[in-house]
């Protein structure tokens, strides 16, 4: 039983002295933090060396929203960490217009439409932060149909 729980706890220090020498390098796996405008909870993760799955979790005065996205990355010659990428996703949300008195019958409701991300992605070399800047157009299908093409933002994440 000791050997087991020592071999155990050898594996497990393994495990972290990688993952902490792969997020101070100049990639990530895996990045969990914040995206600034309007506000969201991101997760991203690499599925292949460049393929991530980003979800995020936004929060705003007038409702919630989760956005899924696929995005595909490309190295930037000549700067060390920086990538570009791009990629479709979608959306599921609840709105509501309160504020607005504008359309009294449809004051909150359901949203769900499609997007599409286009951004950089730099991870800081030597440091487990990673930073992106983006812009996500979406249009919603279900809800208000429109485009919107404020979405997106400055992202802040802390990589393992």
């Amino acid at each position: 039983m000791k050997k087991l729980f020592f071999i155990t706890v050898l594996i497990a220090i393994t495990a972290n002295i990688y993952a902490q020498k792969m997020a101070l390098g100049d990639d990530y796996k895996t990045a969990i933090g914040v995206k600034i405008y309007p506000g969201a909870i991101s997760a991203k993760t690499f599925i292949k060396d460049d393929v991530a799955l980003e979800g995020l979790l936004y929060f705003w005065n007038y409702g919630t929203r989760i956005t899924g996205l696929y995005e595909i990355h490309g190295d930037i010659n000549g700067i060390e960490g920086l990538k570009y990428y791009l990629g479709p996703g979608a959306h599921l949300g609840f709105w509501n217009n309160h504020w607005q008195n504008k359309y009294p019958e449809r004051s909150d409701g359901l949203m769900f439409g499609v997007d599409g991300v286009i951004g950089l992605d730099y991870k800081i070399n030597g440091a487990p932060i990673d930073v992106s800047l983006d812009w996500q157009p979406s249009f919603n299908f279900v809800g208000y149909n429109y485009f919107e093409g404020g979405w997106g933002g400055l992202g802040v994440r802390y990589a393992f």
